[in-house]
Formats: C-alpha cells, sequence, structure tokens
C-alpha cells in the first residue's frame, strides 16, 4: 500500500484509536469522511470507535455502511456481526454473521467471535462449528480450545468435552475458567479425581483470586461427589467469600418494592400486542427451569430460544431512561407509562428469526419474575409458568453455583444469607404476582413434578395452550443443545438425587433456616 495516498486525518484516528482514545479516534474519523464519505478505513475506524464508546446506533450505522461499500472484506463483516450482538440484536447478529460466514475466512479469532455471536443469540449448531474452526485452525489457543469445548459439552459430547478442557490446561495451566466444568463433566470417585492437582494449583498460586474463586468451586463439586459435605462447604465459602458485593444501600429491596408499586393492585388493562407465541419460564435460579424448558419445548410446536434477555432491554429503551442498570427504579417508574403493545411488539420483533421456527417457542430467562407486571400488559396471551422448589435446596443450589460477579441479576449469590434474603424478597413478589395477575402463572413445584413427571407434565402442557403429546415425557431425548449447568442432568431421565440435598449439608446451612424461618417462609415443604 502506498502510505503516501492516506490521509493523515486517518492515520491520526487510528493512533487515538490504539491509545485507547475512542471519542478522539471517532471525531477525526467523522471529520474525515466528511469529505471523503467513501473511505472506508475511516468508515471503520468510526464504527469500532462508536462501538467502544457504547454509542450504538452509530457503530451500527458506520459497521453497515462499510460492509455495504466492501461487501467482501472478512473483518468489516465480522466486527459488524459482532457489534449487532453487543447492540443486543440477536436476529440481525445471526444474519450478519451467515453471511460473514459465507466469506472466505482463514483466521481462527474470526471464527472464534462468529462461534460467539451465535452463542448469544442461542444458535448453538452454528456457534459449535465456528467454534470447532476456530479450534481447529488455532489447536495452541487455550481460550479457542475452551470455547469448542462449551460447545461440545452443550451438545452432549462428554468424552470430547473433557479432552478438549484438558488440552486447555495442557496449553495453559492457569486458564481457570476450565477447571469448574471439567470436575462438573463426570461424577468424581476415589480412584478417579482431580483434588490432588486442585490443591497444588491453589499452593502454587495463592495470590490469585480468579484461582481462588474457580479451583475452591472445583473442589466443591468434587468433595461433594466423594461425599464429604463439610469440606466441599469449606470450599464454596473459601471461593464465594471474596467476590461477595455489598448492598448498602439496599438497592436490591428497593427495586422489588418499586416493581410492586408499580403494580399495586389486580390488572385489567391488557391492550398489547395479541401474539400467542411466547411461554415464559421463570424462577430462581436451580430449581428446575431447564427441565421445564425441556419438558415443553420437546412439544413439536414449540421452539426453544434459551434465555434471552430481548425483553428487559426492550423495556429499557422504551422507558428512555439512561440509567447503567437495565432495571431500577428510575427505569421501573418510567417503563409503567410505555405503550404495551409497541413494547410486545419490538419484543417479538427482536426475537426473530430464531423464534419464528415453530408456532411457540419458550423464553428461559428465570429472573424475567422481575419483569412479570410489565410481561403481562405487553404480551397478554403469553403463558407464564413458575418454578418453585424448597426454599433451603433453592437457596443451597445457587450457592453451589458460580454466576457472573459483576452482573446485576446475580450479585447476591455469593453469599449463603443473601441468597436467603434475595429468597424472601422474590417469594413476597411471587404471593404479589398472584394476587394482581390472577390465573396467569403456572406455579410448578419441583418436587411434585419429580415425584410424578406425567401428571407434573401435562399440566405444564396444558397451560401453555398446546395439545398433549408424548415426547414431552421424554425429554432426555430432545436434541436441542442446552448451555445452562444443567446441560449434564437434562439429558437423563428425571432423578430424585437433587431432592431434600441440604439435608447433607444442614449443620452448615443452620443460620440460613433461622433466617428462613424469621420471615415465615416454611422450609419443610
Amino acid at each position: 500500500m502506498n502510505t503516501s495516498a492516506i490521509p493523515p486525518l486517518h492515520v491520526e484516528a487510528v493512533a487515538a484509536f490504539q491509545r485507547q482514545d475512542w471519542k478522539k479516534a471517532y471525531e477525526l474519523s467523522v471529520k474525515l469522511l466528511a469529505d471523503a464519505p467513501r473511505h472506508n478505513a475511516s468508515c471503520y475506524l468510526a464504527g469500532l470507535a462508536a462501538g467502544e464508546l457504547h454509542q450504538w446506533p452509530q457503530a451500527l450505522a458506520h459497521l453497515q455502511q462499510a460492509t455495504r461499500q466492501d461487501s467482501s472484506n472478512v473483518e468489516y463483516a465480522v466486527q459488524f456481526a459482532k457489534s449487532l450482538s453487543l447492540a443486543n440484536m440477536p436476529g440481525d447478529a445471526v444474519q450478519a454473521a451467515n453471511r460473514a460466514l459465507g466469506l472466505s475466512i482463514r483466521d481462527a479469532a474470526m471464527f472464534d467471535t462468529l462461534g460467539i455471536v451465535y452463542t448469544r443469540a442461542n444458535v448453538h449448531e452454528r456457534a459449535a462449528v465456528a467454534f470447532r474452526r476456530s479450534a481447529m485452525a488455532a489447536p495452541d489457543n487455550a481460550a479457542f480450545r475452551y470455547n469448542f469445548a462449551n460447545s461440545l459439552m452443550y451438545a452432549g459430547d462428554i468424552d470430547a468435552a473433557e479432552e478438549e478442557l484438558e488440552a486447555c490446561i495442557a496449553l495453559k495451566e492457569d486458564y481457570w475458567l476450565a477447571y469448574i466444568p471439567l470436575a462438573r463433566m463426570r461424577r468424581q470417585t476415589p480412584e478417579h479425581n482431580h483434588v490432588d492437582r486442585l490443591h497444588a494449583l491453589l499452593r502454587k498460586y495463592p495470590d490469585d483470586a480468579t484461582a481462588a474463586l474457580r479451583l475452591n468451586m472445583a473442589l466443591a463439586k468434587e468433595y461433594e461427589d466423594l461425599q464429604d459435605y463439610p469440606r466441599a462447604f469449606r470450599h464454596l465459602c473459601e471461593g464465594k467469600g471474596a467476590f461477595r458485593s455489598t448492598d448498602a444501600d439496599g438497592r436490591e429491596r428497593r427495586v422489588f418494592e418499586a416493581i410492586m408499586q408499580a403494580f399495586p393492585s389486580q390488572q385489567d388493562d391488557f391492550s398489547g400486542y395479541p401474539t400467542e407465541e411466547p411461554i415464559f419460564v421463570i424462577g430462581m435460579p436451580r430449581t428446575g427451569t431447564t427441565l421445564v424448558e425441556r419438558i415443553i419445548s420437546s412439544h413439536p410446536y414449540v421452539h426453544s430460544a434459551g434465555e434471552l434477555h430481548n425483553f428487559g432491554v426492550a423495556l429499557k429503551q422504551a422507558a428512555g431512561v439512561a440509567t447503567p442498570s437495565l432495571l431500577d427504579e428510575e427505569t421501573i417508574h418510567a417503563a409503567r407509562h410505555v405503550a404495551w403493545r409497541r413494547l410486545g411488539g419490538h419484543y417479538l420483533r427482536s426475537t426473530r428469526p430464531m423464534t419464528a421456527i415453530k408456532p411457540h417457542f419458550v423464553d428461559k430467562l428465570p429472573h424475567h419474575y422481575l419483569y412479570l407486571g410489565f410481561i403481562a400488559h405487553a404480551l397478554p396471551n403469553a403463558r407464564i409458568v413458575c418454578l418453585r422448589r424448597n426454599p433451603l435446596d433453592t437457596c443451597l443450589s445457587i450457592f453451589r453455583e458460580l454466576f457472573a460477579h459483576k452482573s446485576e441479576f446475580h450479585g447476591y449469590t455469593f453469599d449463603l444469607l443473601d441468597i436467603g434474603r434475595h429468597y424472601v424478597l422474590f417469594d413476597r413478589l411471587m404471593r404479589h404476582w398472584k394476587q394482581v395477575l390472577p390465573g396467569r402463572i403456572l406455579e410448578v413445584q419441583y418436587e411434585a413434578l419429580v415425584d410424578d413427571q406425567e401428571q407434573g407434565s401435562r399440566a405444564i402442557v396444558d397451560h401453555c395452550g398446546l395439545p398433549w403429546n408424548d415426547a414431552c415425557l421424554h425429554f432426555e431425548q430432545n436434541s436441542a443443545l442446552v448451555t445452562t449447568p444443567s446441560a449434564m442432568q437434562v439429558r437423563a431421565p428425571i432423578y430424585r438425587s437433587s431432592v431434600r440435598r441440604w439435608e447433607k449439608y444442614a449443620e452448615q446451612i443452620a443460620p440460613l433456616r433461622v433466617l428462613l424461618m424469621s420471615e415465615g417462609i416454611d422450609c419443610d415443604s
């Protein structure tokens, strides 16, 4: 390339971008484009800089223009798909990723990026193809091997997934993401486990907080398999303790109160979008939501869309509130007055094209219980199924799971008593919804479903307005990929080993029981 032909403004913009001065890079690129609108490199750079600033409308406009002006440029196509995904436009992101995948990609990182785009959109079969090609193109890259391992695990190919995870660790022993899934891949035994290796790594990396979190969580799982429950619980506490998020200002409690105040009495204005397609499966995490999703989506009329964040994003946009949290008091107050029909239509369109495959789809985002008032208005014909489980089992199972510690919806999950306090708020909110939305929510008790699978499944299918189909009794044969922590369990028939698991930890969780009972929560049902 003749560098003398490169406009000086573009050289300055590139330098600003490289030193992470996104604002300057964007301003310089836009300035150049005013005089040279077809300077594609500047158009692309403006899109990247705007994306770094989270100015998604500008980012997408520039990147779309860049891809149109140079439709064969792989880098432009991949970045456009990635930006659409980050802007919470999964349907458009998938279409852009499909176009990118049709180009001559040779770079492993680009395949990996497309795999992530497909994963975020719950198009896991295509994600697996992209991750496989990434791992094959760069077999010495631990991150690419890890993503491929996850796609294998989601598909139920346990042996191959285990091999890929071990390959990650062989390449980079401090690739901490690999240790928890490796511990969970199988039931550990006295003859075959990773306990010694995990302890050796803890000693080797004593000051690494991420190592402490993930290695202790892996040890907790392995010691539970070995039936050493006191030691398992101790490792849970040691791993999660450093990541506990404080809620000093009572933000979580105020959000719950604001939700109930927004819908104080029985609702009667249901003028929203009249589609009957969505089926929402909600509940506290680790209560059987994935199991129920699999039962429903085994029906030939139902597509499993996974855990969609689309409704919360659509509500935030409709509320027009610029606060950083997806759901806060300001958003709740403003969203109470949105146009319901428009909101429902926006949500449905945002799930396309993935959800147009069958007459119905399951949206299984557990914390949608926070949004039920809005969902009921915006989508008056949507079906809602809420999972309930023994409170002690619920709280313990959440404590045994690792959620993103920076998530605004999972900050409570790093301390057992914080989980208990959240459970009290959840229980109070669900009682409120049953009063103000009578008949809209089917509550399913996990233990009852395990005791009588057919009766429970028939009640669920009937509530969803579907004719009975025997495939719903054989959810373990459902070929759809599973990306939740329940990926292993739901590939086997219903079992009872997780019922009253809390009894194995009765001594350790005694303070939790006291907290729940003091709030009037029945811990024995």
